[in-house]
């Protein structure tokens, strides 16, 4: 019996019959590598972060050594010898040898194998080593330092097989003002004139974008940033990461006519008076860029995102830049290749040139049609079925940043993560994969964002509308360690609800691009908000409560963090939740003060001196904590990375209150804290979409997405079904979808029936910079209402999609069609 307890107590310490084993690739010493003797100059960059990530892991460099437990190989410049090795080790190779930018890696022989098809690919496979090891893709950008380990392992039989599901895939730095530029020329490009965003500042944007898996670039081209080919060593430094350089809708060839286009020398930037002078300098970029990976962006705009010079009736406008593409294509086939459906080029049907697109310009076949959002994320086009056949393809441009009407937001990013899913799905189902670009005015503010941007540009399927949150989790996870990622995942989706509420920067509810006439510059001033104190228990009050309850929860998270996290944690999370939620209060705690002072006598009204009070500290609090993030986080790295207030718009300024706080009166009410609100329906009936009794076949429901945060995405003709009880009256139906617009030339309808009448028929179409439309994309809804007549008793409602792209968020009934408010008094 002892005998036979022994034999079972050693059975116990051996691996289970087909378990797999470990294969430890660092065990102690260093860790090490070998890499085929010839590869592209971007794989010798990713070796370059590997080694470095290791130090970070294991606290010593990898080092290169023949025979090292991981080995590099890139296919299209391998030699035989090398090829029979990978051939010798079982790798399937034939599975992807044709697919640009695939890597392959597995465990074979007690090594890690990284196998790519081009350069890309196996610096891909590489830094996909690293995030094994624990290295997030933010360790310079995010200040995220992986946790020291001592064992690096994989099981014995894990291989992975990995190719992007579209072609291209990048950022296009933009409004780059108030951030990246300032932080470049003060701690990177420093020996630089002030202006220049240089090889320094591109090489660390680069490894960013070899770490999240992308290609491409639109260098940043804003009024006073130095033209991108004009710096020297920019070029070379695309060069060597193997990066693709594009150029923004109003940059053709490669050219920044802002910094570039010299009006003096050349004259006007005019095709129809000038066309010599224009084509000469569409000449001069091909022939420089000539041999590069490029991207080449043909057509015309203004100077400066604006329309085509020299240009009035609609017919001059399409002869006009069907004579620009005629002559664009015959230098390219000139000074590039004479074969020009080779080179990558791209057609952007950006505002008016959508507009002569559809009239009847002839794009060549070969030329990839890059769709766009409306500036606020929403898409307004992709591909019909014909042009979804096209060879070129299409891609799509989208923002997470934005300088314009109705409103800038170039503060803090936070674009809700199901807006994003919904609509770059959507771009995908229409054949947009050859080109996605996405706007940042900064990568380190977009980290979240980017990353889902980027992660779903290279595996569509990696991520679907009923995962969202455990993306989000996966990322907080990587980012903060298991305890303090899932800790943060609950209040992180209610931060992105708020702000899906109205994002900080419309708090204002003020506007740019306003009369002259009217405003200074423009600008209307702030206002009242459209949030009640007297509806729904105090709807404004609930709003603030429900950022201090997210507030207090990061608290709790930011307790557990390891402490070298802390600055990694203070710029993805506390900086921006904490500034969102002092904006809040700024702005709804003035327009409290200001309704509850009596005339002259603000000083001797204690309530409102407690809203004034609370509103002058969100102010303080906000710059304190933009001081923290430029001058003490991180050591002082980023500083000039975060401005205050992007172009000093009304929304930032100190608070308009009655009267001038004194500093005793600050002091005296500055612990005074509002009394929690009761959450009252008053009567209303509200649902939130996803709360539906039945839903036809392919309704679904979006995570992360609209007030409910849970929207719901119904195919043409599909429908959602509520059974609900009301009493008898009159009432207001209101219905609240998420702002999409029409996928084509058409409309983007829905229809709502009560009780088996005949349904009522809305369009969510709206003209571009209607003021529809600009109250649409700053509140995150379009709302639709129609009178009806209830009796008591049980009830039915019908929410039906007539068109495509149709997303249904909440809807109410309402006994008091009068009330103003601003939020459907439901919680997800």
């Amino acid at each position: 019996m002892r005998i036979n307890r022994i034999w079972m107590a050693a059975l116990l310490l051996l691996p289970a019959a087909g378990q797999a084993r470990e294969v430890a690739w660092y065990a102690g010493g260093h860790v090490t590598y070998s890499v085929q003797k010839s590869h592209g100059t971007v794989v010798g960059k990713a070796l370059e972060m590997f080694r470095a990530d290791m130090r970070a892991v294991t606290g010593k460099a990898a080092q290169h050594r023949e025979g090292g437990n991981v080995a590099v190989f890139q296919l299209d410049m391998a030699n035989n010898k090398e090829m029979r090795a990978i051939k010798e080790l079982g790798v399937p190779y034939e599975k992807f040898i044709t697919k640009p930018d695939a890597f392959w890696m597995g465990v074979r022989r007690g090594r890690v194998v990284i196998v790519g098809s081009n350069g890309r690919g196996t610096a891909y496979g590489i830094l996909e080593l690293s995030r094994r090891a624990g290295v997030s893709p933010w360790i310079y950008w995010g200040d995220v330092t992986p946790d020291r380990r001592s064992r690096l392992t994989l099981d014995e039989h894990f291989e992975t097989l990995q190719s992007p599901s579209v072609e291209y895939r990048g950022v296009f730095i933009n409004d780059e003002d108030w951030t990246n530029r300032e932080w470049a020329h003060r701690k990177l490009d420093t020996h630089q004139r002030k202006g220049v965003m240089g090889p320094r500042y591109y090489h660390k944007l680069f490894e960013l974008l070899l770490r999240l898996r992308g290609n491409a670039l639109w260098p940043a081209m804003h009024e006073g940033t130095a033209a991108f080919f004009k710096v020297k060593g920019n070029k070379e430094v695309a060069d060597s990461f193997d990066i693709f350089v594009g150029s923004s809708h109003c940059e053709p060839i490669l050219r920044n006519n802002v910094d570039e286009w010299n009006t003096a020398k050349r004259g006007p930037y005019n095709w129809m008076t000038n066309r010599g002078e224009v084509e000469k300098y569409w000449r001069e970029r091909a022939r420089e860029t000539a041999g590069m990976n490029a991207l080449y962006t043909i057509g015309m705009r203004g100077i400066h995102d604006g329309s085509m010079e020299g240009v009035k009736t609609p017919q001059e406008k399409l002869d006009a830049l069907q004579s620009v593409i005629d002559a664009q294509r015959r230098l390219l086939s000139q000074e590039v290749n004479r074969r020009v459906e080779q080179v990558p080029q791209v057609f952007v049907p950006y505002k008016e040139v959508l507009e002569i697109y559809e009239a009847g310009l002839r794009v060549p076949d070969d030329v990839c049609l890059m769709w766009c959002d409306d500036n606020y994320g929403y898409l307004t086009r992709l591909s019909d079925a014909a042009q979804q056949q096209r060879r070129g393809g299409a891609g799509v441009y989208y923002h997470l940043s934005y300088w314009g009407r109705p409103h800038d937001y170039l503060w803090l990013t936070t674009t809700q993560p199901g807006l994003i899913y919904n609509e770059m799905r959507e771009a995908y189902d229409h054949q947009a994969r050859r080109l996605w670009i996405v706007n940042v005015h900064d990568p380190k503010v977009a980290a979240y964002q980017l990353s889902l941007f980027m992660d779903m540009a290279w595996d569509i399927n990696g991520v679907t509308a009923n995962t969202l949150q455990q993306h989000l989790a996966d990322w907080l996870v990587q980012q903060f360690g298991e305890t303090v990622g899932r800790k943060l995942v609950e209040p992180m989706t209610e931060f992105y609800r708020l702000c899906g509420i109205r994002r900080p920067e419309f708090m204002g509810w003020s506007q740019v691009e306003q009369d002259k006439k009217k405003y200074n510059r423009g600008w209307s001033p702030v206002q009242d908000t459209e949030f009640s104190a007297d509806e729904f228990g105090n709807e404004l009050e609930r709003y603030l409560a429900d950022y201090a309850d997210v507030k207090r929860k990061v608290g709790e998270a930011e307790q557990l963090l390891r402490p070298e996290l802390r600055d990694a944690f203070f710029a993805a999370v506390k900086y921006p939740v904490f500034c969102a939620a002092a904006m809040a209060t700024k702005q709804l705690q003035a327009q409290e003060a200001r309704h509850l002072a009596r005339p002259a006598n603000f000083h001797n009204d204690e309530e409102a001196l407690e809203s004034a009070v609370r509103s002058w500290n969100a102010y303080v609090e906000i710059r304190q904590l933009t001081d923290e993030y430029n001058q003490r986080m991180a050591g002082g790295k980023w500083a000039g990375n975060m401005d205050i207030a992007p172009r000093g718009l009304p929304v930032f300024q100190a608070p308009l209150l009655p009267g001038e706080l004194t500093a005793e009166e600050i002091r005296r009410y500055a612990s005074a804290q509002p009394a929690p609100s009761k959450w009252d329906t008053d009567g209303c009936i509200v649902r939130n979409a996803c709360d539906y009794t039945r839903a036809t076949p392919g309704a679904r429901i979006v995570q992360m997405l609209g007030h409910s945060m849970q929207a719901v995405a119904l195919p043409k003709g599909g429908s959602l079904t509520y059974n609900f009880y009301a009493g008898d009256g009159d009432a207001v139906l209101r219905t609240a979808l998420i702002p999409t617009q029409a996928n084509d030339k058409g409309d983007i309808r829905y229809s709502v029936s009560l009780d088996g009448q005949p349904p009522v028929v809305y369009s969510l179409k709206e003209k571009f910079r209607s003021e529809r439309w600009k109250v649409n994309v700053m509140r995150g809804q379009a709302i639709r209402s129609e009178n009806v007549r209830l009796s008591a008793g049980s009830h039915t409602l019908v929410i039906t999609a007539l068109d495509d792209h149709i997303v249904v968020d909440q809807w109410m009934i309402d006994f008091d069609p009068d009330r103003q408010f601003y939020v459907f008094p439901t919680h997800p």
